[in-house]
């Protein structure tokens, strides 16, 4: 049998072949690798030291560490923190000893997911570090500071990868449909024609790249989120389903019909789930109904739970509009409780409304300002004593003890306040913790306590 028809070896994962071989050759990442940036400041300077590099999925913190190991010729050990343990650890150790007493090689230990690991997994780490025996690098897409031993932190520099840009997801498309034209589709449309020739057929199908219409690589594009890996493994999918249709070119149909729906990023408790919700409040705190919608949906479409984010919206209209529209919070219970009675994605609608509400009305942090200061005075103020005269006398022992005497019934007075009375314990001097603005129905609230402390100042008198 000719070697034509023999089983040929699949190609490597098309982001494998494409991983950068020198740092020029890495797509995005500016900020870290252009000139005089620290990243590429590192690679010059002949001296490996530890790192943590921190930055979403697909943005080349795998092909950054290799390729440091690449430049400083040091041995690469690789663990993954989901797979690994301290077993692992140590036997990686073990082999960094055995490489540097055998060849005088250094290694770097790459632990990808290093927020996994646990306090006493990190530690392991420590004392071969300090020693110099490894260079650590560790990868993350959760916030180091809280995911991250302080001991390791503050031996390992972290470097903030950034997602690719459109642009630079283009670039990289552009790359990839050129290695797949050389070793997917060509090799194989050459094979066959070949192949066909060696049996008198005629060799009718030829080896064309796969076309791209414009609108189907701005939704590649999109869909990749930033992300590298996921921009390239759609490409290989793409590819596949098109090479099994006899197809030469994807259009926006075509892709549409090919592709799950994806999810955009969003991790639930990480990073970008904080970071979402925190864009959410501030829109909504700056009066912004359009930025608040977007990143409400935002997190619905990423998947985060409609109960938690009801919750957090009747949080935003205690916090951030209060007394100035007490409507606010009957609005979001409303919405929350229609949420629970119809569900999704009905009852995503009454959340939208109420998030709108919440942008466009009266704001006033008045209340969880007074609160706040209230707390903090009493945690360091001594236990004061209720004063008589606003003490409770349900019994007669009570009544003879003083317990209500004199107290003045302020719906009795004139005006329905009782001027110059006072309601706080003996001996404490007045304090004003709640000071209302002058906003919606705040401004009201401060016009009426106004005209009340004038009352009490000719009281007094």
């Amino acid at each position: 049998m000719s070697d034509l028809f023999a089983p040929k070896q699949p190609a490597a994962p098309l982001a494998e072949r494409l991983r950068p071989k020198h740092i020029d050759e890495v797509i995005g990442q500016s900020h870290l690798l252009g000139e005089g940036k620290p990243l590429r400041l590192a690679f010059q300077s002949g001296k490996l030291h530890s790192m943590i590099l921190w930055g979403p999925p697909g943005v080349g913190k795998t092909t950054l560490a290799r390729l440091m190991a690449s430049a400083f010729d040091a041995e690469f050990v690789p663990l993954s923190a989901v797979l690994s343990g301290v077993k692992d650890i140590r036997e990686a150790i073990a082999h960094a000893e055995h490489t540097l007493q055998q060849s005088g090689r250094h290694t770097i230990l790459f632990v990808d997911e290093v927020h996994r690991f646990n306090k006493s997994q990190q530690d392991a780490f420590l004392p071969y570090v300090e020693q110099g025996l490894v260079t650590f690098i560790g990868a993350t897409t959760e916030n180091p500071s809280f995911e991250m031993n302080s001991a390791l932190l503050s031996r390992a520099q972290v470097y903030v990868l950034k997602s690719l840009s459109e642009a630079e997801l283009g670039e990289l498309l552009e790359r990839a449909r050129a290695d797949m034209s050389c070793v997917g589709r060509v090799s194989t449309r050459q094979d066959i024609s070949v192949a066909n020739e060696s049996v008198g057929l005629k060799p009718d199908l030829q080896a064309d790249a796969l076309e791209f219409s414009t609108d189907a690589k701005e939704r590649i594009i999109v869909y990749a989120d930033g992300d590298a890996r996921r921009l390239l493994n759609v490409l290989e999918q793409l590819q596949t389903a098109a090479e099994a249709t006899e197809l030469k070119n994807i259009d926006a149909k075509f892709l549409d019909n090919t592709l799950a729906q994806k999810l955009r990023r969003f991790d639930k408790g990480g990073e970008a789930f904080y970071d979402q919700i925190s864009a959410l409040h501030k829109s909504v705190r700056g009066s912004n109904p359009d930025a608040a919608l977007y990143w409400l949906v935002r997190m619905l479409d990423g998947g985060a739970d409609p109960k938690y984010l009801s919750r957090r919206i009747v949080r935003m209209a205690w916090e951030d509009i209060g007394l100035a529209d007490p409507r606010a919070m009957q609005m979001c219970n409303d919405a929350a409780a229609t949420y629970e009675r119809l569900g999704s994605p009905e009852g995503e609608l009454a959340l939208a409304q109420a998030v709108i509400y919440l942008a466009v009305a009266a704001k006033s942090n008045a209340g969880y300002v007074a609160y706040n200061a209230a707390r903090a005075f009493v945690s360091q103020d001594s236990s004061r004593e209720v004063p008589l005269h606003l003490r409770n006398a349900p019994t007669k022992l009570m009544k003879d003890l003083d317990y209500g005497k004199d107290y003045r019934y302020a719906h009795d007075e004139v005006e329905g306040y009782a001027a110059g009375e006072n309601y706080f314990p003996e001996g404490m001097s007045e304090v004003s913790f709640y000071q209302p603005v002058n906003r919606g129905l705040e401004a009201k609230i401060a016009e009426k306590l106004a005209h009340l402390r004038e009352l009490d100042k000719k009281a007094n008198k």
